[in-house]
C-alpha cells in the first residue's frame, strides 16, 4: 500500500519542520531565563543593600564599644600592676565616624560623680590611683575630689601625663604623691569672678579709690575678695593635709592663688620642687598606653571657668 505524503512542512514527520507551537516554547525560553535571573540579582543586590546598610549603622557602635573595652582593659592591667584602685579624670575629645569619616565631635570629661563614687567604694586599705588630664574645668567638682582624696586612708597618687590645670592642681594637691612626665604641667588655682582673676580685681581696689569705681565694680571686687580668701584657704588645707606646716603651707598657698602668675602659667616639675611638691618623674607606660586610646584635640587650655561679664567701669 502506498502512503501518500503530503508537500514538507506540512506535519510530515520526515523533513517536516518544529510546529508553531514549539518554536513558540523554545524561542520564550531564553526570555524567560533571563528575566528570572534578573530577578534574583536584584533580589541578591537588595539584601547586600541593607545588610551594607545595617553595617555601616552598627560600626560606629561597635568601635566605641571596642575603644572602650580597650580602655577597660589598660586601667584594669595597671590596677593590678600597682595594686591599686585606678580612676581616670581625662578631658578628651570623642569622634564619631562612618566609613572612617568623622561625622561629629565633641569634647568630654569623665564624671565627677562617678570618680567620687570610685573613691568612696574603694576599701580603706587599697590605694588609688587617679590619672588627670584637664584644663581645669568645673571648680566645684575638683573641691569634692580632692576632699575624698585627702579622707582617703590608704595612699593616694596623682599621675599627669601631660597638665592637670586650675581645678586638675587643686586635685594634685591632695595627694600623697604627684607623678608628671618630665614636660607636664600643673597651673595656678587663680578664682575668677567673671572673665577678671580675682588677684587683678583686688589689686585694683587696692590701686584706686572706692569713690572712682562704679557699684558694677565694687561688686565685682567685692566677690573677687572672697574668691581670693577661698581658693588661698583651700589650697592651704590641702597642703597642711599633706604633711606641711601651717606657716609653709600658707606660703606656697598665697604664690598658687595670689597673683604671682597668670593664669595659664605652666609650672612644671622644677618649679614643683622648688615649692615643695612630693612629685615624682617615674610614670609608668601603661598610663601613656591609655592616654594613647584618647583623642586629645587642639583646644586652647585655660585653667579657670569664667562666666562672660561686662567690663568694669
Amino acid at each position: 500500500m502506498r502512503r501518500e505524503t503530503g508537500p514538507a512542512g506540512c506535519g510530515s514527520p520526515h523533513g517536516a519542520g518544529p510546529s508553531s507551537r514549539t518554536r513558540s516554547l523554545t524561542g520564550n525560553r531564553p526570555t524567560s531565563l533571563a528575566a528570572e535571573w534578573r530577578r534574583v540579582n536584584l533580589g541578591w543586590l537588595g539584601l547586600l543593600f541593607w545588610l551594607l546598610l545595617v553595617v555601616v549603622a552598627l560600626a560606629p557602635l561597635a568601635q566605641r564599644r571596642l575603644l572602650h573595652l580597650r580602655r577597660d582593659g589598660t586601667v584594669q592591667r595597671l590596677g593590678r600592676a600597682r595594686g591599686s584602685r585606678v580612676v581616670t579624670l581625662i578631658e578628651r575629645r570623642e569622634t564619631h565616624r562612618i566609613l572612617g569619616i568623622p561625622i561629629l565631635r565633641h569634647d568630654e570629661i569623665d564624671d565627677a560623680e562617678r570618680v567620687l563614687r570610685a573613691i568612696s567604694l574603694a576599701p580603706e586599705t587599697q590605694p588609688i590611683d587617679l590619672i588627670v588630664h584637664t584644663s581645669g574645668a568645673g571648680s566645684l567638682a575638683a573641691e569634692q575630689i580632692a576632699h575624698a582624696l585627702v579622707r582617703h586612708p590608704a595612699t593616694v597618687t596623682v599621675f599627669v601625663p601631660h597638665y592637670a590645670l586650675g581645678g586638675g592642681t587643686v586635685i594634685a594637691l591632695a595627694a600623697d604623691q604627684i607623678v608628671l612626665d618630665p614636660n607636664a604641667a600643673l597651673g595656678p588655682v587663680v578664682a575668677t569672678v567673671g572673665p577678671y582673676p580675682a588677684p587683678a580685681l583686688v589689686a585694683l581696689a587696692q590701686k584706686k579709690p572706692a569713690e572712682a569705681l562704679g557699684d558694677r565694680t565694687l561688686a565685682l571686687i567685692d566677690q573677687a575678695c572672697k574668691a581670693h580668701e577661698q581658693a588661698r584657704s583651700l589650697v592651704a588645707e590641702l597642703l597642711m593635709a599633706g604633711g606641711a606646716t601651717g606657716e609653709r603651707a600658707a606660703e606656697v598657698a598665697e604664690t598658687l592663688t595670689g597673683g604671682t602668675w597668670t593664669p595659664r602659667y605652666p609650672i612644671l616639675v622644677e618649679e614643683a620642687e622648688r615649692l615643695g611638691l612630693p612629685v615624682s618623674t617615674v610614670m609608668p607606660r601603661d598610663v601613656y598606653a591609655l592616654m594613647d586610646l584618647y583623642e586629645i584635640g587642639p583646644r586652647a587650655r585655660p585653667s579657670t571657668t569664667t562666666v562672660p561679664l561686662e567690663g568694669p567701669r
